[in-house]
């Protein structure tokens, strides 16, 4: 059995589990997901806490119910704590503001990029330089993250451009004559 699956979830008071043979739904005080349960991996709530245990004898068994596990600990985290990814803006003139739902960024092009921010998610921004999103999908967030810096990723010279607050850039020295 998977080292990761033998460790049983607790579920924290006000999140809400209902386990079915092929899905399992968590619903919480941030929100509600729910995901597919591999036919290959069994999923059992006993006192408060779930279990998994893999249905065949098989490598690829075992290391989908150590996967699963993590994914549904992931969804129990993110409905009761939430998930959150800080992005830093480097660079003259490059800033960002919230406009309703939309995310407007002045990275160096000619026009401001507009990011629509999808369902379930939130983004704040507490200065022009920084940007917070936040929401209950361990996935989604760091997928609007990875799209947002993507818009102008740091580049090695200077270090302008967007990037994660703990990422360290690399910095190459410049061409000499």
């Amino acid at each position: 059995m998977s080292r990761v699956a033998k460790n049983p979830i607790a579920v924290p008071k006000g999140v809400e589990v209902n386990v079915s043979s092929d899905a399992v739904n968590v619903k919480g005080p941030k929100g509600q997901l729910s995901f597919a349960v591999h036919p290959l991996v069994k999923v059992r709530k006993d006192d408060g806490k779930l279990h998994f245990e893999a249905t065949a004898t098989s490598t690829f068994a075992r290391a989908m119910s150590g996967t699963m596990r993590a994914l549904v600990n992931n969804m129990v985290t993110g409905v009761s704590r939430g998930f959150e990814k800080k992005l830093t803006i480097v660079g003259v003139g490059y800033r960002v503001a919230m406009q309703g739902k939309n995310l407007n960024l002045s990275a160096g092009f000619s026009h401001p990029v507009v990011y629509n921010l999808p369902t379930g998610i939130t983004i704040e921004t507490p200065s022009q330089t920084e940007i917070v999103i936040k929401g209950a999908d361990k996935q989604q967030v760091g997928q609007v993250a990875a799209e947002i810096r993507a818009f102008r990723p740091p580049e090695p010279y200077k270090g302008k451009g967007i990037r994660y607050a703990d990422e360290h850039v690399m910095r190459k020295e410049a061409k000499k004559k």
